[in-house]
């Protein structure tokens, strides 16, 4: 069961780190970092909310958006 959990959160941090370059966020401070973060974290969540609201017959997968 850790194994599965460990896979889940390893699987979550490369995602964000790679496809949302969570590393080279370009934040001064820790309230600009934080904001950076949260603005990208929102910015996949809102391509994931409407490639389901809109309920296409093939959902375009995120990671043709990855640079």
């Amino acid at each position: 069961m850790l194994k599965k959990v460990r896979q889940l959160i390893e699987s979550v941090n490369d995602t964000l780190k790679g496809q949302l370059d969570l590393e080279d966020h370009g934040g001064r401070s820790c309230a600009g970092v934080a904001i950076r973060v949260a603005q990208r974290i929102l910015a996949m969540a809102a391509a994931m909310w409407h490639n389901n609201a809109t309920k296409a017959p093939i959902t375009r997968s995120l990671i043709a958006y990855d640079h």
